[in-house]
């Protein structure tokens, strides 16, 4: 099962069971599992339910801004307000540095490894290449390149996390300028299509009057043979009968003898 499959099942299982929630306790056990889960890197769906509102002004309003640091937040955004979140379990830990690995991934394409180090609280490099393997790229969440000599992790891929508020806009204007550059250079490469077919064309027409006029030369030249050979053979023919006519006349005439 890919890992876009896994994700989608694990959202719809998410969202029933937070909607089915019973109170604001139970609905916030729901998120710890949530967010715990170790294959479930979206929250989106979850964050919009209107039941989550039912944790507003309540004691159980820090697993909402929890659910919030999810979607959208990296482990340092938690040290800066740990002290108005609940304690994260071992689980939770390790997901959100994932999804900080994430976070940097969506901004730079080679993250040293000394930034990655500082970002996720990694004392040494044997450490953040086993987290990046083991965690990351066996889980299916990035792929790259780590170059040991540079220090630093070539980013390949990286899936995709929540949208954050107001980055909806740019994410449109984005996927516009893609679609305006896209549709540019398909018009280039279809111009550069009919150019390349009128271009075999000409080549097509110029092998064919090529070809018609090596035809006419080798008629041309076979018609003069031709007539060539027949006009030797005439003179040979010619030749041949009188040479015949004047042998007979240099030959001695026989005397007939009178019959007694």
């Amino acid at each position: 099962m890919d890992i876009e499959q896994r994700q989608s099942e694990l959202i719809d299982h998410f969202v029933k069971q937070a909607s089915a929630a019973a109170n604001a306790a139970a609905l916030a056990s729901v998120l710890v599992e949530a967010t715990s889960h170790p294959s479930l890197f979206a929250f989106s769906e979850i964050l919009a339910l209107p039941n989550l509102l039912q944790l507003e002004a309540t004691e159980n309003a820090v697993y909402l801004d929890m659910l919030r640091l999810f979607a959208h937040g990296t482990w340092s955004d938690y040290k800066s307000n740990a002290d108005r979140l609940p304690q994260l379990i071992p689980e939770q830990i390790l997901k959100l540095k994932q999804l900080t690995v994430l976070t940097l991934a969506e901004t730079y394409k080679v993250l040293p490894y000394d930034q990655l180090m500082q970002e996720l609280d990694v004392t040494n490099v044997r450490e953040l290449e086993d987290f990046l393997i083991n965690e990351c790229m066996y889980a299916g969440i990035v792929r790259g390149k780590l170059d040991q000599l540079r220090r630093c992790f070539e980013v390949q891929f990286a899936a995709g996390r929540d949208l954050r508020p107001g980055q909806l806009g740019s994410m449109i204007q984005t996927l516009s300028n893609w679609l305006s550059t896209s549709e540019n250079l398909l018009v280039s490469i279809q111009e550069k299509i009919k150019w390349a077919d009128a271009m075999s064309e000409i080549d097509k027409k110029h092998r064919k009057d090529v070809e018609e006029k090596v035809e006419e030369v080798k008629k041309s030249i076979f018609k003069q043979a031709d007539i060539d050979f027949r006009g030797h053979e005439e003179i040979c023919s010619e030749s041949g009968g009188v040479m015949d006519y004047e042998e007979d006349r240099s030959r001695p005439k026989r005397r007939r003898h009178p019959i007694s």
